[in-house]
C-alpha cells in the first residue's frame, strides 16, 4: 500500500504535491519523495519518514517546476531502506521518473529479463524499479527522438503484456509530460481530475479522490483497468485502453481499511460502503444473537467508526467513543516485530473508564489480522471495568496473505488461518466474536448505485485474480518475508548490543 500523485500545473507544483502527499499519508508512513521538472532539469528529494519530516523549507525551495510526481511509501516487496524510497529515475530514454503503488507477482522473472535481454541494471530490491525499467525499455524500443502519445500508449501496452500483479503508476517523461496507468485487473486505485486557474487548466493524478478534493481539483473519473492517461507539459490530455482483456476487480480491502472514508473509488463512496458494512453486521447479529445483551458499541479508532455507528443505529444500542487515540504514534500494523507492536498499543490508545465500567461492551474493528492488537484492546476494556466484551469485525476472516501491494503477514501469522470464529474469540479473549460474511461485504461495497460485480478478495477467500499465484509462490514470499524480518531483527539486536557495550 502506497500513495501516488502527479500534477501538470501552470506554476510551481511543489506545494501542491506536498499537500497531496499529506492527504495520502495514511497510505504509507515509511518514506516520502517528490521529483519536479523545470526546463528539462529534474529536482528530487526523497527519504525515510513522514511527509512533514522529509521535506523542509530548503528542500521545497529547490523543488521548482510546473510538473512533478510524488510518493508515500509503505514497504511491501523489498526493505524499508531509504535507497528504496520513491520516485525512481532512469536516464534513458529521455529521463523517466516513476512512482508505483502495488506489487508485481512476476518480479523475479522480469528482473532476469531486464538484465539478460534488456541490458538494464536494477539497483534495489524494489519491484517499482523493475517496473520503471520495463516501461523505459519499451519506450526506448519505439526509437523516437520525441515520443508522441501513441508511443507512450504502446509502451504501456507492452508493460501490461510483461507485468503481472496489481499496480497503479504515475511517471514523468522529462520534457514531454505525465503518464498514469492501472493494471488490467484494476486492483489498485487511481483517479485523475482537473482544476481551472487564471493561467489555464491543471491536471492531477492520484491514488484517491480525496487528494483531488483537498486541492480544489474536480474528479474526472477513475482510470479503467488497463487504461493509461498521458498529459503533455502544455496541458493536452489523452487517454487510451492499453490492455487486451481488462476487467474490473478492485481490492475490496481498500474499502474496508486502506482508503480514507471521504474518498470515492471506482464510483463507490468509501463512506457509504462502510455504512452498509455496519448495516450488514447488524442484520447478522439480529439473526444469530437475537437475545444479545449489548449495552454499548464502541469503535476502535479510526477506520471502524463509520461501520460501528451504523451498527449501533440498526441495533438500537448506544454508540460511544470509549478510546482516545494518540495521533502521534505510528500504525501498529506497520511496526516490525511483535514486541514493538505490543508496546505500541498502550501508547496509542487509552480507555475512558466510565464508558466501560459495569457494561456489556461490543468493540468494533475494521478487521482482525494477527489478533495481537485486538487482544490487548479487549484486555484494556476489561481493565476499565467491562462486565463482558464482545468483538465485531467489519471484514470477514483474514486467512490468506496479500500479494498485490499490502504487506500482510504470511498465512501462519494470521490468527484466523485454519481457525473458527470461536477459536479466534478464545485466543483474543472475547466473550463472543462476529465476523462480516464475505457475501455481505461484497454487497456492501458493490451493491450501491454503482455496481461492481467482481472484487479481489484474496485475503479472505484465497482466490488470486491474476491467476498466477500458487502455493509455491506463497511459500517463496513467506520465506522472503521471514528472511527480511530476521535481518531487521539482527540489525536491531546489533544496535542494542552496541548501546549496551
Amino acid at each position: 500500500m502506497c500513495g501516488i500523485v502527479g500534477i501538470v500545473g501552470k506554476s510551481n507544483v511543489n506545494q501542491a504535491l506536498y499537500d497531496a502527499l499529506t492527504v495520502l499519508q495514511h497510505r504509507g508512513q515509511d518514506a516520502a519523495g517528490i521529483v519536479t521538472c523545470e526546463n528539462g532539469h529534474l529536482h528530487m528529494r526523497k527519504e525515510n519518514g513522514l511527509v512533514r519530516d522529509v521535506f523542509r523549507q530548503r528542500h521545497m525551495q529547490e523543488l521548482v517546476g510546473d510538473i512533478g510526481i510524488g510518493h508515500v511509501r509503505y514497504p511491501t516487496a523489498g526493505s524499508s531502506s531509504s535507497a528504496e524510497a520513491q520516485p525512481f529515475y532512469v536516464n534513458s530514454p529521455y529521463g523517466i521518473t516513476l512512482a508505483h503503488n502495488g506489487n508485481l507477482t512476476n518480479v523475479e522473472q522480469l528482473a532476469e529479463e531486464i538484465y539478460a535481454a534488456d541490458l538494464r541494471h536494477v539497483n534495489t530490491n524494489s519491484d517499482s524499479e523493475v517496473l520503471l525499467n520495463v516501461f523505459a525499455h519499451e519506450l526506448a524500443r519505439r526509437g523516437k527522438l520525441r515520443p508522441s502519445e501513441e508511443d507512450i500508449f504502446a509502451a504501456v501496452a507492452k508493460v501490461h503484456e510483461r507485468c503481472r500483479g496489481g499496480y497503479a503508476v504515475v511517471a514523468m517523461v522529462t520534457g514531454y509530460g505525465l503518464v498514469g496507468f492501472r493494471d488490467p485487473n484494476g486492483i489498485r486505485p487511481i483517479v485523475f481530475g482537473q482544476r481551472h486557474t487564471d493561467e489555464g487548466v491543471e491536471y492531477m493524478i492520484a491514488s484517491e479522490s480525496v487528494a483531488l478534493d483537498v486541492l480544489g481539483f474536480s474528479l474526472i473519473r477513475d482510470l479503467a483497468p488497463g487504461e493509461a492517461v498521458f498529459i503533455t507539459e502544455d496541458g493536452k490530455l489523452f487517454t487510451r485502453q492499453c490492455a487486451q482483456n481488462p476487467r474490473l476487480t478492485p481490492c475490496i480491502f481498500e474499502y474496508v481499511y486502506l482508503a480514507r472514508s471521504d474518498s470515492i473509488m471506482d464510483g463507490v463512496s468509501v463512506y457509504k460502503a462502510r455504512l452498509r458494512m455496519g448495516e450488514k453486521l447488524a442484520e447478522k447479529i439480529r439473526r444469530e444473537r437475537p437475545d444479545h445483551d449489548i449495552d454499548v458499541i464502541i469503535p476502535i479508532p479510526d477506520t471502524s467508526r463509520t461501520s460501528a455507528l451504523e451498527l449501533a443505529n440498526h441495533l438500537g444500542v448506544k454508540f460511544r467513543e470509549g478510546f482516545v487515540k494518540n495521533r502521534y504514534i505510528g500504525r501498529t500494523f506497520i511496526m516490525p516485530g511483535q514486541a514493538a507492536r505490543k508496546k505500541s498499543v498502550r501508547q496509542k490508545l487509552n480507555a475512558i473508564d466510565l464508558e466501560f465500567r459495569g457494561k456489556n461492551v461490543m468493540l468494533v474493528d475494521d478487521s482482525i489480522v494477527r489478533g495481537t492488537t485486538c487482544k490487548q484492546i479487549i484486555q484494556m476494556a476489561r481493565d476499565a471495568g467491562a462486565k463482558k466484551v464482545y468483538f465485531c469485525s467489519a471484514a470477514p476472516e483474514v486467512r490468506y496473505p496479500n500479494v498485490y501491494g499490502i504487506d500482510m503477514p504470511s498465512a501462519h501469522e494470521l490468527i484466523a488461518h485454519n481457525r473458527t470464529a470461536e477459536q479466534v474469540a478464545e485466543l483474543i479473549g472475547a466473550d463472543w466474536l462476529v465476523y462480516q460474511d464475505l457475501a455481505d461485504l461484497k454487497d456492501a461495497v458493490g451493491g450501491g448505485k454503482v455496481k461492481i460485480d467482481e472484487f479481489d478478495c484474496a485475503v479472505f477467500d484465497g482466490k488470486y485474480v491474476t491467476g498466477d499465484v500458487d502455493e509455491a509462490y506463497l511459500q517463496r514470499i513467506d520465506q522472503a518475508r521471514n528472511d527480511l524480518s530476521k535481518s531487521k531483527q539482527n540489525a536491531v539486536n546489533a544496535i542494542i548490543d552496541l548501546y549496551n557495550n
